[in-house]
């Protein structure tokens, strides 16, 4: 019989980690189905796409509430149709205010619900662990300090490692990304990541820029590249640009390559997100910032209990780099704590090594890993 594996990833980064899941189960189980929710890159794998993955993509508690009657209709839908016609197992890859309460039905009739990217238990209060463990059969985590969680309230769990490890190169080619970018020699250079949401590059824009025009008057041979993901994004961070055109400064929008702009950079300015590690991942200081809506931030902070949020300082377990979020991210704080990189050579060697060490940990060949933790529920060893 071939075995039929439905699948949920609702944004870049899940459609990313699912597409390389897919191919490494097909190794095993070639003639094997995948349907659900996803994006293009697993669709490239044979993934049948029921719903896009961009329907999932929302950001912050007020954009989730704005969108819930539509995502819970979608839920409701591909719970039912999946009851009807029940696959071998269900993945839920990262979503997890949309997986979770299909993982627990599923589970309920006997399909085996696998979570791939553990919920942030570990910044928030640990009481949604209960809900987890009667949600899913098991766990694959992407750090290495979650699997203890999930042992302690008797989760299967597994960890698997990051899959950014595997891919990123240990020494980043600095010298010729900047070639490729043809970047002239001279100044230094910044990247500047608003994030892959439109509502975050609304929020970071016209800071960004502003940080870019106190910079550039600190050092008036400094270059600025802002990667973007989408046409939509490109366009907002274009309208404040013309906001700010008697500012005349020398920034570049790059259409993707956000990897490449990092790679070249000195200094990394990131929305707090994956983007952060994979700054981590290419040995780049950076300074992490995020604003959000006023309500959304104030409940985020009643709720966390880690007194970061950068994946960066998360893995270090203290602060190796800067994070100035919400308010305290005015334009000349940012420049100042860029600055800091620049003027301190030992500090910034220093997180390279931090960050190696980083790298070396979550290398694990993480798609090979967690095919050969979810295979046992495919052929019925569960």
């Amino acid at each position: 019989m071939v075995v039929r594996i439905a699948m949920v990833a609702g944004e870049a980064s899940s459609d990313l980690l699912a597409s390389h899941l897919i191919r490494a189960l097909k190794r095993h189980l070639p003639d094997a189905e995948f349907f659900g929710i996803g994006g293009p890159k697993m669709q490239a794998e044979g993934f049948r796409c029921w719903w896009p993955a961009e329907k999932l993509s929302v950001h912050g508690y007020v954009d989730a509430l704005k969108n819930y009657r539509e995502l819970s209709g979608i839920r409701r839908s591909l719970c039912r149709r999946l009851l009807a016609d029940p696959p071998a197992a269900f993945i839920g890859v990262d979503a997890p205010d949309f997986s979770l309460w299909l993982e627990r039905r599923l589970k309920d009739k006997g399909i085996p619900a696998i979570h791939f990217v553990s919920p942030s238990i570990w910044a928030w209060r640990k009481g949604r662990l209960k809900g987890i463990a009667r949600s899913i059969s098991h766990m694959l985590c992407l750090f290495p300090f979650e699997p203890e969680l999930y042992r302690s309230a008797g989760v299967p769990v597994s960890y698997v490692g990051h899959p950014l490890a595997d891919v990123f190169p240990l020494s980043p080619d600095r010298i010729g990304t900047r070639e490729l970018l043809q970047i002239p020699e001279g100044g230094p250079v910044f990247a500047f990541l608003p994030g892959s949401r439109q509502s975050e590059v609304r929020n970071l824009a016209d800071t960004y820029i502003a940080t870019a025009a106190i910079l550039r008057e600190r050092h008036p041979t400094a270059r600025f590249l802002v990667p973007l993901a989408t046409r939509e994004t490109r366009l907002l961070f274009e309208e404040a640009l013309r906001r700010h055109a008697n500012l005349d400064l020398p920034i570049r929008i790059l259409f993707g390559h956000a990897v490449e702009a990092m790679t070249a950079a000195d200094v990394v300015l990131v929305a707090s997100g994956t983007a952060s590690l994979e700054a981590a991942l290419l040995k780049r200081p950076m300074v992490i910032t995020y604003k959000i809506g006023k309500w959304s931030y104030r409940l985020m902070r009643r709720m966390a209990y880690l007194p970061w949020v950068g994946l960066p300082n998360v893995l270090a377990g203290r602060e190796v780099v800067p994070e100035v979020l919400q308010d305290a991210a005015t334009p000349q704080a940012l420049a100042d704590a860029l600055d800091g990189w620049l003027a301190d050579k030992a500090r910034s060697d220093e997180v390279v090594r931090i960050f190696t060490d980083m790298h070396l940990q979550l290398r694990q060949n993480t798609a090979d890993k967690a095919a050969a933790a979810i295979l046992p529920y495919l052929r019925g060893r569960h």
